[in-house]
């Protein structure tokens, strides 16, 4: 056996008292797909298990006011099937439909994906670019952090699954002249982990004809997703022409540090980053109904 007690809890407060109880003892497993594999392997030791897939309160896609909130056990289906979100965040529908199989998007979540702390986790590069925030709770706090403050190290989360739990994700609703766009890049389309993942969330002026700001998150290249900020600074307030598009793949490779590995070259990877900013941006406007000039 690898764990000596199994809980199932329905709320948030009995996941908070089991864990206060267990004094360091016990995990939180939501889908299960990346804990339990650690488990058997060794690599993670634990005596209890909190299954947290039972709570309804964290299962849930919606709007409120200007934002859009996502409860943490919210599957990598349910988020590429929202209407919502195809709607409103299609880069997170994109990067949803592209986590593992079937089965791994039913029982998969975007909380545990966050939490495990991969840097080229597909909803985190859509998260970062949709600029959320998760609300963390545990004995101690109750808050709120942006996404790219919850990695702090290869692997390393910010969130300590042994006192407390992510309860949701928001983000401000992209509004009129928001677009955004997601792209990836792996050597089998599903299954595997990315060779590189970009997202963009871009705002246009009225006539969609110049960039009035955007956000560029890209992996894996560092331990948590990189924001290209040079290149976001390079293309506020800038004409939407082919011109600015080059202006902008040139930003961008001085600013990121791709590593050769068993995935592909450093060299390879940077020739994808230009080709995957371009893509995205024309994607994202032509969302929109503008278009680029030559």
């Amino acid at each position: 056996m690898y764990w000596e007690n199994y809980y199932l809890p329905e709320t948030v407060d009995e996941v908070l008292k089991h864990l206060k109880e267990s004094h360091g003892n016990a995990r939180i497993m939501a889908g299960g797909t990346d804990l339990m594999i650690l488990v058997r392997k060794g690599i993670i030791k634990t005596k209890e298990i909190i299954d947290v897939g039972n709570i309804k309160e964290l299962k849930y896609i919606r709007e409120e006011g200007k934002s859009i909130k996502i409860g943490a056990l919210t599957t990598h289906s349910q988020l590429a099937e929202s209407v919502l979100l195809k709607n409103k965040a299609k880069v997170l529908t994109e990067a949803a439909s592209c986590v593992g199989s079937p089965q791994i998007r039913n029982a998969g979540t975007i909380g545990g994906n966050i939490v495990n702390a991969h840097s080229s986790a597909d909803t985190a590069i859509a998260l970062t670019a949709l600029n959320a925030r998760a609300r963390i709770k545990g004995s101690e706090r109750d808050e709120e952090k942006p996404i790219s403050e919850l990695y702090t190290g290869v692997g390393k989360s910010f969130v300590d699954p042994t006192k407390e739990i992510v309860t949701e994700f928001v983000f401000e609703t992209p509004g009129e002249n928001e677009s955004t766009a997601f792209m990836r890049h792996a050597k089998r389309k599903a299954l595997a982990l990315p060779i590189l993942n970009l997202g963009v969330w871009l705002k246009t002026n009225s006539s969609k004809s110049i960039i009035e700001d955007v956000r560029i998150a890209l992996g894996p290249m560092d331990y948590k997703p990189l924001r290209a900020l040079e290149t976001e600074n390079m293309l506020k307030g800038q004409p939407l022409t082919e011109k600015t598009i080059k202006s902008a793949q040139e930003t961008i490779v001085k600013e990121i540090k791709p590593l050769d590995n068993m995935r592909g070259s450093a060299s390879y990877k940077t020739e994808m980053v230009k080709v995957f900013l371009a893509r995205a941006i024309v994607e994202a406007v032509s969302d929109l109904g503008g278009e680029i000039d030559g």
